[in-house]
C-alpha cells in the first residue's frame, strides 16, 4: 500500500491521477468519507473496486465529477430538478441519481439505466478530479473505502486498517491523504430519475434545504418503508455501516437500566480478572450526567450537536470496536431533521 500526502509530496496529486489513468485503485478523501476510486469509464478498473470491497456487482457506485459539465457526459437526460439541486449544492455532499447514458459507466452503475453523480467539496479531491480531467477522465467511481457493509473511513489511517495486509491484491490500493473528513457521513442521495424527486439517503442536507432548492416537495424512501420502485443506490441497504460488535440503539433510560442490570456481573468479572477486555461499550450524550462510569465498560461520549456527532460518528464506532467489545450500546439520536443522517447510519448499523 502506498500513501500519497500532498502536504509532503509536491507531485502527490499527479501520481494519484496517473494511478487512476493506469486503471489502478486509489482511496481518495472527500468532505464526507474516504472513497475507493477507479476511473468510471473503465469497467475492468471498476470491477477491482467491487472485488476489493467484496461488494455485489449489481450494487451501484457513485461517480465523482469535477463539475456539472463533466456530469453531462454520463447522462442521457439531466432533469430540471437535478439541475436545480446541483446548482444549489455542488460542490458539496449531494448525490443526484439521473438517467444514465447507455454507453457510459455501465459497471459503475451496477448495470442500471440510472447513475449517481456527485461533485465533492474537498480541496484535495477537487485537485485530483481536475488532474484526471486533464487525462480525459471525467469521472471517478468511488464508494466508501471499506469492506462492504462495514464502517466508512473518515481518515487515511482507517483505509489502511481496512485493506493493508489483507492479501488478494488489496495491498495494491493507494491512499491519497487529505486529512480527516469534514462532514463524516456519506452524501445525501436524491433520485431525480422518475419525476418527483425522492430522498433515498439523508446526510448533512436537511429535507427543508433540499425542497427549497428543488422548488418542489420530495418524497422520502425510509429504511423501514423503502420505495420498491427506487433504483438501487449506495448505502441504502437495511444493514450497513456496521462494526464487528453488535450495535444496539436505546433510550437514555434504557441505557441506565441496562447498566444497572449487568453491573454486578461486570464488577465481579473486573475484580476476578482485572485485565479482561470489556464486553460492552456505551456511546451516550447524556447518561454520564446521572450514572456513574463503570471500569468494566468502555465509555465514550456522543457529541450533543448533530454536525459534530456526524463528524465523529464513524471514527468513534471504530474506536469502540477496536477494544473488542461484543456490543455497542448507543443512545438513540434525538428527533429532528438535523439528526436524520446520524439516525439513518445508526439504524442501519443496528440492523446488521
Amino acid at each position: 500500500m502506498r500513501l500519497l500526502d500532498p502536504a509532503l509530496q509536491p507531485d502527490a496529486i499527479e501520481q494519484a491521477a496517473q494511478r487512476l489513468a493506469d486503471g489502478g485503485l486509489l482511496a481518495l478523501p472527500t468532505e464526507t468519507v474516504y472513497g475507493l476510486g477507479a476511473r468510471a469509464d473503465d469497467d475492468a478498473a471498476v470491477a477491482r473496486i467491487f472485488a476489493a470491497k467484496g461488494r455485489p456487482a449489481d450494487h451501484p457506485l457513485i461517480v465523482h465529477v469535477p463539475n456539472e459539465a463533466a456530469a453531462l457526459h454520463f447522462v442521457s437526460a439531466f432533469p430540471p430538478v437535478a439541475q436545480r439541486l446541483v446548482r444549489a449544492f455542488w460542490p458539496g455532499p449531494l448525490t443526484v441519481i439521473v438517467p444514465r447514458h447507455p454507453d457510459m459507466a455501465r459497471a459503475a452503475a451496477g448495470g442500471q439505466d440510472t447513475i449517481g453523480l456527485r461533485c465533492p467539496d474537498h480541496p484535495v479531491a477537487r485537485q485530483l478530479l481536475d488532474a484526471c480531467a486533464q487525462r480525459d477522465i471525467l469521472g471517478v467511481a468511488a464508494p466508501s473505502a471499506n469492506r462492504f457493509g462495514r464502517i466508512s473511513p473518515t481518515r487515511a489511517a482507517h483505509v489502511a486498517e481496512e485493506f493493508a495486509g489483507q492479501g488478494q491484491g488489496l495491498d495494491e490500493v493507494w491512499v491519497l491523504d487529505g486529512g480527516p473528513c469534514e462532514v463524516g457521513i456519506e452524501s445525501t442521495i436524491v433520485d431525480c430519475s422518475r419525476g418527483q424527486p425522492v430522498l433515498l439517503r439523508p446526510g448533512r442536507l436537511t429535507m427543508a434545504e433540499l425542497e427549497a432548492a428543488a422548488g418542489e416537495p420530495l418524497l422520502w424512501s425510509r429504511p423501514e418503508a423503502p420505495d420498491p420502485n427506487a433504483p438501487k443506490a449506495s448505502g441504502t441497504l437495511l444493514s450497513h455501516y456496521a462494526p464487528r460488535a453488535r450495535v444496539v440503539l436505546m433510550s437514555d433510560a434504557q441505557l441506565a437500566v441496562g447498566l444497572d442490570v449487568i453491573e454486578p456481573e461486570l464488577t465481579a468479572q473486573h475484580l476476578a480478572t482485572p485485565g479482561v477486555a470489556p464486553r460492552v461499550a456505551v456511546y451516550s450524550r447524556s447518561l454520564w450526567a446521572h450514572h456513574p462510569r463503570h471500569p468494566g465498560v468502555v465509555h465514550l461520549s456522543m457529541p450533543g450537536d448533530a454536525v459534530t456527532a456526524a463528524h465523529d460518528l464513524f471514527a468513534d464506532l471504530r474506536e469502540m470496536d477496536a477494544t473488542g467489545v461484543a456490543q455497542i450500546w448507543v443512545e438513540a439520536p434525538p428527533e429532528g431533521p438535523a439528526w436524520d443522517g446520524v439516525r439513518d447510519r445508526l439504524s442501519r448499523a443496528a440492523a446488521a
